[in-house]
This record gives structure tokens, sequence and C-alpha cells, in this order.
């Protein structure tokens, strides 16, 4: 066999004839290629590539060979394998050496080469402009995995070594080849150790029929792939989808379950220093390298397969490949890439799902790409050309900057620091200061450093004005950002010896957190974080917002987390147990879901004011630079437009008033509700909308097309059956004319008719979109005059019923159309007492304008029998304040009541005032929010004493507390309304004496066991007497108020709206755009919950609405 090594030649090539000879070839790619001579005319055609063994001596070499049909040698070997073995070529001495690891193998020239001479002659002398880049690739198209790669390296602007670069992962084509999911071929498979336990399961999560029809999809390409089975495993973990940026879905599994039972996999992770400082040896070019779909490549050990089943409203499947989530996967995927680049540690390294390249020179950094991807591909590994960098003389990794000369610390680390403006006002000042606390002792000289800016913050309350900020404040506020940058208080990187905390907070602009390790009990800083919050993000509640902060700084901070122990501090207790719970909020599930991937030990409560410097940084965030979130995990919640009721129409409203995702809730909180459920009644349309604003309206969903009408009549056959009996029978009411079939109708006050439009069923809810919902058209008025202008032109079957039953159906007129009847609910008055003392009425009244005493608000309390009063004026409503003034100014004058009632007021509802209430011995109970109906004795005096109030007060003083009592003692000592007798006799058995009442001239002194006889028989009396009276009183009010009023009963599992109460503008919808769904009925009251956040309240009949959907 000849063999020609050809300095000139690009690759290696050999003789078809030549290969026939051989056995044990692989062939792996068959896509022919065009080559040319040196002298740029003479072409060489190749029909695919071998990967040739070579064995020199002893040793054996590999190189991709083109194979060709006219070649003049067996086989050539261009310069691809003279780079990757260093051949040396002498020709003096005829000898060509090979270098193999760390040997020489010498190989002498055959010297015996004939000459023939031939004598040649010029006949015409040719001028032309040289070819350049006689050996380039020529092709006429790229597949899409060929198209990835080239994006790769545009950055190359050399053309030698762009060409280089291309010809070397061409060769790898299938490495980078994503078209389908492959898994990896290791000796390493993923082991679930777990300690004894019961297997864990849950219920699936319900979710709405376009979310399943998603889920459905997913999970038969993942059967297809190969990567998940059917399952038969007594483990059983909810599943979610997310979505992602690109609007795709992502199959997310609920492991906690089986990571609260599963044993820690203590496989230690690469030193990050000594990894990075490993790269700062004078090398010049850098690749980083991203597995697609890491996770999903690697295979889960059989005889765990069961545990990671995960259930659906399919069945039962468990995963052949390594799922997210996992409490385990990162050190499985250390262990498992470590093996796989067991080689290459000489130019490559491995930290979890980061592996970088590195070389001197540009050529050896082919050779050592080679080499990994060679492994990668001898692994069956697949890497993610979008996220791939090649052959860059920078690179960021690890959160640093990578260059020949330098490794530094991404900005972005400090940038939460150094953005931090000077303070210019004395509140900012302080604010700042003070956030530095948790640092003081461990600044050297924090007092010295920071004296300036003491001197002019600590002022008294009549110096504030005297305030500035000058040089010296300035100076100690570049010095304190200085330090808390620099060594030794920042660390460039984790000690892995130590845990590491992260301390997180969220504000209403901002949030913020800090990335610490404890070291010698001093504190180390490794990364600062803050953002802007966005306006989504600023109407999250609180606890979704320190959520949020937490994973912001996880996805910020990953490769300092991931594989560590990490313990959290935050200021929001209840989401402390996020991640061993279920906590009852989607947002924050979601996020906890998504964490499992991360050892979190613990997250623990601090005070707020032992987590200074997270919340100043929340407070004085920076822009993101980029969007972490992917909105992939659901978190950003763009609204779907795809999956949804078809709520078509004009809404004057903001653009995320109203949206179909959020009456379909795809959470996995989800309510699913009966099939006579109105929920239940969804439609989808195909493709999701081509806008995220609300007022987007497809114009082929909300414009009736009249020109389609002939096409629709001839395809409906009640149409075709009037036609046919009107050919029988002419006098009907319709006519048909130019193929189109009409309603005569009567004109008002006229003798002749009119034609309408036959409207055939297939078009009757297009119509009825764009006459209703569209807002040019319809403007989503009220059914009268809807239909008074659909009956201008149309006419169909039952036309009256079809439109209100669409009217009906519409949310966004169901959540915002004002109600002009009577509210919902017949009145069911308290059941009068028997007697003085046995129920209270409790109620605030305020605030009023602040008065010299301080005083700004009214405790009133009512009692329901006597209808007696006490009010008592009060510097606020706290708990304490309340609960003292019950107890001074009612129990100890007039004893214990048996119940007192009020409204859920925080002033009434607090640990305090249940403690008050057992240890005293009354029951407390409370009314339906915001049904102020409910406590109707003390609200009717509210009203009264108010306007009273208001005529006595002096404007200038504000001294209506002066007149608060007198106006109690007129209000107690004049005769009820609903009793006729005052609320004084009725309590005290007598009537009072007031200061207009005759002096009296003769004192008389009756037996005291007499006068108590005389004062028991007449409070007797008065008692019988009252309570019919008030019975009566109740029931002839009830009747006029039940009067003409609907009074609805709603079964368990219905869908309804709930009024909105609370900080809503004339703009904003009446009732909430939330669907709930009822969970206890107890008429008139209802408990419901939120089908999203899970929240449970109690509300009113008059103040549901049940949730009517459209039918397809």
């Amino acid at each position: 066999m000849k063999i020609l090594i050809d300095t000139g030649a690009q690759h290696c090539f050999i003789n078809q004839t030549c290969l026939k000879n051989l056995d044990q070839l692989i062939y792996y790619r068959n896509t022919p290629q065009q080559f040319f001579m040196a002298d740029g005319l003479n072409e060489i055609k190749t029909t695919g590539i071998v990967h040739l063994s070579i064995s020199i001596g002893d040793a054996t070499t590999s190189i991709p060979a083109f194979i060709t049909t006219n070649l003049c040698t067996d086989i050539i070997l261009g310069l691809d394998y003279l780079l990757k073995y260093d051949l040396e070529i002498y020709p003096k001495k005829k000898l060509i050496i090979f270098n193999f690891n760390n040997q020489k193998v010498m190989i002498q020239m055959d010297s015996e080469t004939s000459l023939t001479d031939h004598s040649l002659q010029l006949s015409n002398l040719i001028q032309s402009t040289p070819m350049q880049q006689l050996n380039t690739l020529i092709t006429t198209s790229f597949n899409n995995t060929q198209q990835s790669i080239l994006k790769l390296i545009n950055h190359t602007s050399n053309p030698d070594q762009h060409y280089k670069l291309q010809s070397l992962l061409f060769q790898f084509e299938s490495t980078f080849d994503i078209s389908n999911y492959k898994i990896a071929q290791t000796e390493i498979t993923h082991f679930i150790e777990t300690i004894p336990h019961t297997p864990p399961v849950s219920k699936a999560y319900p979710g709405n029929p376009t979310i399943n029809a998603e889920l459905k999809i997913m999970i038969d390409q993942l059967l297809d792939a190969g990567l998940i089975c059917t399952s038969q495993s007594p483990y059983a973990a909810p599943t979610l989808l997310v979505k992602k940026k690109d609007q795709s879905w992502r199959l997310v599994n609920d492991y906690k379950k089986l990571n609260s039972i599963t044993i820690k996999d203590n496989y230690p992770l690469p030193n990050m220093e000594i990894t990075l400082q490993s790269l700062g040896a004078g090398y010049s070019f850098f690749s980083k390298l991203d597995l697609k779909s890491g996770f999903w490549q690697f295979p889960i050990n059989p005889s765990d397969r069961a545990k990671t089943a995960f259930i659906t409203p399919f069945g039962l499947f468990e995963w052949l490949v390594l799922p997210q989530g996992l409490r385990n996967s990162p050190p499985t995927f250390q262990r498992t890439m470590s093996n796989v680049l067991s080689s290459c540690t000489d130019c490559s390294l491995i930290y979890l799902d980061d592996i970088v390249v590195f070389s001197h020179t540009y050529d050896e950094h082919l050779l050592h790409l080679n080499k990994v991807l060679n492994a990668l591909k001898l692994h069956n590994l697949t890497l993610n050309p979008e996220k791939c960098e090649l052959a860059k003389e920078k690179i960021e990794y690890l959160g640093h900057i990578i260059s020949s000369n330098i490794i530094t610390p991404l900005p972005y680390r400090i940038k939460s620091i150094i953005a931090l403006p000077e303070p210019k006002s004395l509140s900012k000042a302080n604010r700042f200061i003070g956030s530095l606390s948790w640092y003081r002792k461990f600044i050297p000289a924090f007092a010295s450093v920071a004296a300036p800016i003491h001197a002019v913050t600590n002022l008294s309350k009549l110096n504030r004005h005297k305030f500035k900020w000058g040089s010296e404040q300035s100076k100690s506020f570049y010095d304190l950002k200085n330090i808390l940058t620099s060594s030794p208080l920042f660390l460039n990187f984790p000690d892995d010896k130590y845990p590491v905390f992260l301390s997180t907070d969220a504000s209403q602009v901002g949030l913020g957190g800090i990335l610490y390790q404890e070291i010698d009990n001093e504190k180390r800083i490794l990364y600062y974080h803050s953002e802007l919050l966005n306006a989504t993000q600023k109407r999250y509640i609180p606890i979704e917002l320190e959520a949020l902060a937490i994973f912001k700084c996880f996805t910020r901070m990953k490769s300092f987390l991931l594989g560590r122990d990490i313990i959290i501090y935050t200021d929001n207790c209840p989401i402390c147990h996020m991640m061993d719970k279920k906590i009852l909020n989607r947002r924050v599930e979601k996020i906890s879901i998504l964490l499992q991937e991360f050892n979190i030990q613990k997250i623990i409560h601090v005070k707020g004011k032992y987590n200074c410097l997270p919340d100043y940084l929340s407070r004085h965030p920076i822009t993101a630079e980029d969007e972490l979130l992917d909105h992939d995990y659901g978190l950003g919640f763009k609204k779907d437009k795809s999956s949804s009721i078809q709520l078509i129409g004009a809404i004057t409203r903001s653009k995320s008033k109203i949206t179909p995702q959020q009456i379909t809730s795809s959470s996995p909180s989800q309510h699913t509700t009966s099939s006579s459920s109105p929920s239940q009644h969804t439609t989808s349309s195909s493709s999701p909308s081509p806008s995220n604003d609300l007022n987007y309206l497809n114009p082929d969903e909300i414009f009736f097309d009249i020109t389609k009408l002939k096409e629709y009549q001839s395809n409906d056959k009640q149409v075709q059956k009037i036609i046919d009996d009107l050919q029988k029978n002419p006098n009907m009411s319709f006519v048909y004319q130019d193929g189109i079939l009409y309603k005569l109708a009567s004109i008002p006050h006229g003798k002749t008719k009119r034609k309408l439009f036959y409207i055939p069923s297939s078009m009757i809810k297009q119509l009825l979109i764009s006459y209703h919902d569209n807002p040019l058209i319809g403007g989503h008025f009220a059914i009268r005059r809807t239909l008074e202008k659909l009956k201008q032109q149309f006419w169909w079957p039952e036309m009256k019923q079809t439109v209100i039953d669409h009217i009906k159906s519409c949310v966004p007129c169901q959540a915002f159309n004002v109600n002009r009847q009577k509210s919902a609910g017949f009145l069911h008055p308290i059941p009068p007492p028997d007697g003085p003392n046995q129920l209270l009425g409790m109620d605030f009244c305020g605030p009023f304008p602040i008065t010299p005493q301080e005083n700004k608000y009214v405790l009133c309390l009512t009692d329901y029998f006597t209808k007696f009063i006490v009010a008592v004026a009060l510097p606020s409503c706290s708990a304490g304040v309340t609960a003292e003034a019950i107890f001074k100014n009612y129990i100890c004058q007039f004893g214990v009541p048996k119940v007192i009632i009020s409204d859920q007021g925080t002033s009434f509802k607090n640990n305090l005032m249940y403690s008050l209430s057992k240890l005293i011995g009354y029951h407390h109970i409370f009314c339906t929010p915001y049904r102020p109906q409910s406590n109707g004795a003390v609200e009717r005096f509210n009203g009264t004493f108010v306007i009273q109030l208001a005529k006595l007060t002096d404007n200038e003083t504000n001294n209506w507390d002066e007149y608060l009592y007198p106006i109690v003692f007129a209000y107690n000592t004049g005769v009820h309304s609903t009793t006729n007798i005052s609320p004084y006799a009725l309590t005290f058995g007598r009537q009072a004496n007031l200061p207009t009442d005759p002096p009296v001239t003769t004192l008389t002194l009756p037996d005291s066991h007499d006068y108590f006889r005389q004062l028991v028989l007449n409070l007797k009396y008065y008692h019988q007497t009252v309570k019919e009276i008030i019975l009566k009183q109740q029931q002839k009010t009830k009747g006029r108020y039940d009067y003409h009023r609907k009074n609805p009963e709603y079964d368990l599992g219905t869908t309804v709206l709930t009024r909105v109460f609370t900080n809503r503008s004339k703009l904003d919808p009446r009732f909430s755009i939330d669907p709930k769904i009822i969970v206890e009925n107890h008429h008139p009251i209802y408990t419901v919950e939120d089908m999203d956040t899970k929240r449970i309240a109690k509300v009113h009949v008059s103040d549901i609405r049940p949730l009517l959907l459209p039918d397809n």
C-alpha cells in the first residue's frame, strides 16, 4: 500500500479501490463533497468519509479520510494528520518522525522512486489572477446542523482558521445534531439511594383541556424518543407544564417527597479557584461546550427507574433518563462528565454542565477540540450549538472573564454595589449607613471610615434641616463601597469546606440578594445582586416577591450554588417552608419545584433589622442586563391566548385586566369541576395571538364576512330544506333570490315586508362575536341594543334566546357590567337575644381629624337587645388599644357579654383579642367580609352619630371628642324607633334624670326589697314586650327587603366570580377576573377557593356571579 504525505492537502483521502481491501471500517457520513487540486481546475469528487486506523510500529493512529475514485495513490495523509501527531519530516535523511505520548516512532521514506524525463515546450503564455483558497470546501447548500455550526464560527475572521475550524466541526456533525434525542453510552448510571420509607404518592395536578392536550403531545414525544416508558410503580410524583421564552412547554416533575427521603450524594465538585487558576497559564484560545438537555442524555439505573414515576391524567410513566429536579442530579452529572473526559484532562475542564477547552495556539486548539469532541462522540453525547462558544480569545466562565493574560470576576457580581447612588438626603444617608451595620465588625476601622457620614446623620429632630452632603461624605461613601467589593471582605472563589449563605429581600421597587460564606466567624462575600421589578412583578404579593428574589439570585449565582450546601435567610416567615411543604400560592409553588436540583439545607427567618444590606439593595436596584427567568418557568406569567376561552371584545381597560389564561389556569393547584360546571365549556384557538395586547382582535374571528353567506347556506341542511319547501309553497315567509335565502319580516307600523338574511347555524357564533364583542360594531352593549341592531339585517330561528345566551356568557360583561336589579339574597335578620348583655355589636368609626387629645377613632359597642350604646374616643385602632378599651369601658362596667360580633378587621381579628375572649369568657364571632349588614345595629348608629358630631364640632380645633359622650347620652335616653323605649330604660329599668327635669322637692326612700321586686317585674315586662316588637319589626323589614328580590342558591363545585371591593378604579372590573370555586355552602354565605392561589374566602350570595362560559 502506498501512502503519500502531502503538506499542501488540508485533509486525508483514500482511494475507493484501496478501501475495498480493508475491513472493519465505519462509514459515518455519505454526503458527497467537492475538492480541487492545487491548480484549482481539476476536481476531486468524494463519496463519503471513513474512519481510518493506521498502525505505525507499536502505535495506532486514527484519522477521518474522504473517499475518492480518482486518487493517484492509495492514501494521502494531509495537514490534519500531520498536526494531530506532530510529524517531523527530514528530506535529506529521508526520515519521518511521529510523536506519540512522549515517544517517537521513526519511519524511513521510500528511496526507490523512479523518475521519467519528458521534454516540454511552451506554446502559449497565459497570464491570469491566481486562485485563492484552492482547498476550500464547495457546497451548494448546508443542512440545519451545518448551518448551526457555521453560526458558531462567524467570529473567526482569518480565512484559513475559519476553514480549518469548519472542516473539523463538520467531521463531528452528529455531535451537534439536535434533531433527535440520544442517550449517552456511559459506564455510570444514576442511582437513587433512599432511606427506609413508604413510596410517596401524589395525585395528578388537574389542568384545563388545552394544557392537558399539550401534556399529551409531550408525553407521546418522550415515549417515541425512548426517554420514558409506561410504569406500574408504587411511586407517583405530580407533573406540570411551564412555558418557556419561545412559547414552547417544559415538563416539570414535583419530586419534593422523593427528594426528602433521598440520601445525599457527596461526590465533590472541582475546586473553583484551582479550576480557574489552571486557566491562567497563558492560554490564548478557549472554547465552551454545552450539552443539549444535559440531564436527559444520562441513563437512570434500571433498579431505580420506578422511583422516578410521575402521574398524569393519561397514566403513570417513569423516566429512562435523568430528569430535572432530582436531588442528586448535579453529582451524577459531574461524575459522569469527569469520566467521559478523563482522557482530556490536559486540555479541558468540566464543572457540572460547563466544559471549557483551552490551548496556547490556534492549531493546538483544533487538536484539543478534536480530542474532546471525539470523547463526546464516543459516548454518544450531543452538544447544543446555540450555547457553545468556539475558539475564542475571551470567554465568561464560572462568574469570571477568562483571557490569555487575566482572570477577573464578572463586573455583575459587584455591580449592585458599584451602582449605588450617593445619598443626597438625610433619610437616604441614614438608610445607607444603617445597611452596613451587618458588616461593622468585619470592616477594619469602620468607625473612622464612616465618621464623615455619621457626622451629618447623627442629628436631632430640630437640627435635621442642617444636613449637608459634602466632599468628605462622598469620599467616605466610595471608600465604604470599595471595601465591600475588595479583599478580604469580597472573595473571588467559594471555599469548599464551608456552606454558602444566601440572604435575600424584596421591596416594591426591586429585589436584592447577597451570597456569602462564614469563614472563621467572619463573613466573606461572593456575589451581590439586585434587580428592578417590572410592572407585572410590582403587583405580586409579598410572599411571591420574596420567592422571586430567591429564584433570581439562584439563577444568577448558579455556578456558585449548584452542588453546594445552601442556607437561605429571608425576612418573610411563610416562605421558610416552601421547599418541604405545599405553599398555597401558584408562583411560589412553581419556584419551589424549579429549585429542587439545589441542595437547600434550610430557609431561616431573620428579622428585617438584621437583613439590612439585602433590603438596601432591593430598594436601590439596577436594571437587569439580560432575562434570567427564560419566562420559561412560567414566572413571568405572560398570558397565553392560544389556550383559552374566546374572549373577543372591546375592553377599554389596561391590557392585562382580563385574559383567557386567567379563566383557564394551568397551575398545579387548579380545581376541576363536574362535567356540568360552566367552567368546563372552553374553546381553544389553533394558534397563539400575534400580540400580547388584550385589545388585539383577530379579524378572522370578529368581522362577519357576508360574502361567504351563500357558501355556508349551501352547506346547511335546514336552509336547504326551507329552499326545497319554498319551491312547493311559494307563500312561505321566505324568499330565495340570487342563490341566497332571505326571511320576510314585517316592518313595524307598515304593511310592507323587508328581506333579512337567513343566517345558517354555522355562522351565528361569528355574527354574534362581530355584533357584540367587536368594539367598532358591538362594543359589548346589552341584549336589547345588540338584538335590535341584528334584527335590522339578519334572522335565524330562536334569535332572541341565542343573543341572550351569548351575552350572558360573555366573560368581560360578567366582570364589568353593573347589576341594575336588587342585589341577590333575602334578608336574614339576627334573632333578637332574650335580654341585655347577651349579644354585643362592635365596630370602629373613623379615622376622624386628630383632636387636641390626639384621638382619631371611635370604638362603638351596641347591645342588640336594648340598643344601648357605649362609644369611646381612641388615638388608634390597634389590637392593644382596642382590647384595653373593651375591658375598661364595657366589661368592667356592665359585665361580660355572652357574644360579641364584629367585622374581620385587624383591630378585632388578632391573637390578643382571641386571648382576651378566652380569658374573660365571651364568644367572639365575625361578620362576612365586606358585608356591613351583618352587624347592622352598630352600623346604623355609626351613620347617626357622625352627622351629629359634624353639626357640633369646631372645624378649627377639631374638638369632636368633647361632644362624643353627650351625643351618646342623648341617644341612649331617647326613644328608639324599633323598641319604642329608650335604650337607657331597657338597660336600667328606669328613665334617666335629665338636666331639664324639675328638681326633686321631697325625698321618698322605698324599701329596697320592694324596689328590687318592682324593678324585676318592670324589666321582665319590658323584655317580653321588646322582644315581640323587635321580631315584628324584623318581619316587616324582611318583607320590604325581600320583595322582588332574587335568592339564588349555588351548588358545591360551581365556578363563580366574586365582587371586587378594594383598590378598584372606575375602569376596573366589578367582579374578580380570577375564577373561584364554591367549596362550602351555608346559604346565603358561601366559602370559595381561588383556583390559582387556593386562598379561601367567605362571601355573601349578593357578592357572587356564577361564571357562564360560551358553548362551542
